[in-house]
């Protein structure tokens, strides 16, 4: 009988080594597999307006996919700068892998994959550096959405130009806006979620609501397009951020509707 006890307790043991640390009390979390429409978090909160009725507040991007789709699903690793790349990035020419002079944004390079965020705020702020361009003194609990596109990194003057979807100063209806943001990547997924970045996991979740719009195709941008604005932005970026690995316990998820 002792002999099946020992048994028992060091099965449960071992259990819990494998057991997945999940945090508690937070609302759902982001990036997610956005094919997987499951979700059971508890905490509901309304989904900020259309990005056109808000203003930008950041531009940055990550290196490699920290969300997970059909079409950018070849896993990258598990590290700060793992996450996913795009499907198409297997199957490029030699010319779009020649890799230009000179760095680019830190170590990109022709054939990596790269997710950039479109940061909007419901707060009257001016576009700058950091999530803390998206808050005020006068309104420090936005409503928060991310337009999200994820790209093949090319050598190719055809592909997309990065500096046509910058901000530089525009502002439509009263609202500070990207010059454009890509409509022809399939119609983008929507659900709520939080903030990312390779600062949280599971077991430490982000506090912040955001409602996310994450296109599900790849696009190719221009490496060079994307070296000119590195170099020089508004927002102070000049390399890729690291990702937080993919959100998969459903009760971290909300429901994709």
């Amino acid at each position: 009988m002792k002999k099946l006890l020992a048994t028992c307790a060091l099965s449960v043991m071992s259990l819990s080594v494998f057991a997945v640390e999940v945090c508690e009390g937070y609302g759902p979390q982001t990036p997610r597999d956005i094919d997987q429409l499951e979700g059971t978090n508890k905490r509901i909160f309304s989904l900020a307006p259309p990005a056109e009725q808000m203003n930008l507040c950041n531009i940055h991007f990550h290196k490699n996919a920290e969300h997970k789709a059909k079409d950018f699903s070849i896993f990258a690793g598990s590290g700060d700068f793992g996450g996913y790349k795009c499907d198409i990035s297997t199957s490029l020419t030699a010319a779009e892998l020649k890799k230009p002079e000179g760095e680019v944004c830190g170590g990109i390079v022709p054939g990596d994959t790269i997710e950039m965020h479109w940061v909007h705020t419901s707060c009257d702020v001016t576009p700058g550096e950091g999530l803390g361009s998206c808050l005020s003194d006068k309104c420090a609990n936005p409503q928060l959405r991310v337009e999200t596109q994820v790209f093949t990194v090319v050598n190719d003057a055809n592909a997309m130009d990065f500096n046509d979807m910058d901000y530089d100063g525009t502002v439509r209806d009263g609202y500070h806006q990207a010059k454009m943001i890509p409509m022809n990547t399939g119609a983008p997924v929507e659900f709520l979620g939080s903030t990312t970045g390779p600062s949280y996991t599971q077991a430490k979740c982000s506090p912040l609501q955001v409602s996310w719009s994450v296109r599900p195709q790849c696009a190719k941008v221009d490496i060079n397009s994307l070296a000119k604005w590195c170099e020089s932005n508004e927002f102070n970026e000049s390399k890729a951020h690291g990702v937080r690995q993919l959100v998969t316990d459903k009760r971290l998820l909300s429901v994709i509707n």
